[in-house]
């Protein structure tokens, strides 16, 4: 597993278990929604995991200008493969959702935990139906009929936003 620091990130995770609500980005095919993802985890005190391969090239120069100033200021961790970061959610005993438009839960219905790594398949094809299979529990997000799907980060903000709530994490940051 590699780690991605640059300019003031100096901040490294580790593989103990995190704290609170994470998010993790499966093979993400467009560098502006990773920028999107950075930004948003940054702001909401999250850490990110980025699950490769990416359907681009992920280096420092397309990191810097997709995530613009707020990509030192944010906590993620790549993995070189999808096995790797299957292998430490599982090692961490942390529960692992999976946002699906096929999924019959409703996210506004579930209940969240500190430790929950909400995922989100790539832009293009989603997750494996083994990644499907391997999860502790697939959520969707409510749409008008005939809407197929949002964008990946505009989906992560709406559950994200829940899952802060529900475990006190928005009140935390209020606070600061």
């Amino acid at each position: 597993m590699r780690q991605a620091t640059f300019g003031r990130n100096v901040e490294s995770l580790s593989d103990s278990p995190g704290s609170g609500i994470g998010l993790a980005l499966w093979q993400p095919d467009r560098p502006h929604n990773l920028g999107g993802a950075l930004r948003l985890c940054a702001c909401l005190g999250v850490e990110l995991d980025v699950i490769e391969p990416a359907g681009f090239p992920l280096d420092a120069r397309r990191i810097r200008e997709a995530a613009l100033d707020y990509g030192p200021l944010a906590r993620w961790r790549r993995h070189a493969e999808p096995e790797g970061f299957l292998a430490l959610r599982r090692g961490q005993g942390r529960r692992l959702v999976l946002l699906s438009t096929g999924a019959d839960t409703s996210y506004h219905r579930a209940s969240f935990y500190a430790g929950d790594v909400l995922l989100l398949g790539s832009e293009s094809r989603g997750v494996p139906e083994h990644v499907h299979e391997l999860v502790d529990l697939r959520l969707r997000i409510p749409m008008a009929p005939g809407r197929r799907s949002l964008n990946v980060v505009a989906a992560a903000s709406l559950v994200l936003g829940e899952a802060l709530r529900q475990t006190g994490a928005l009140d935390r940051l209020a606070a600061e």
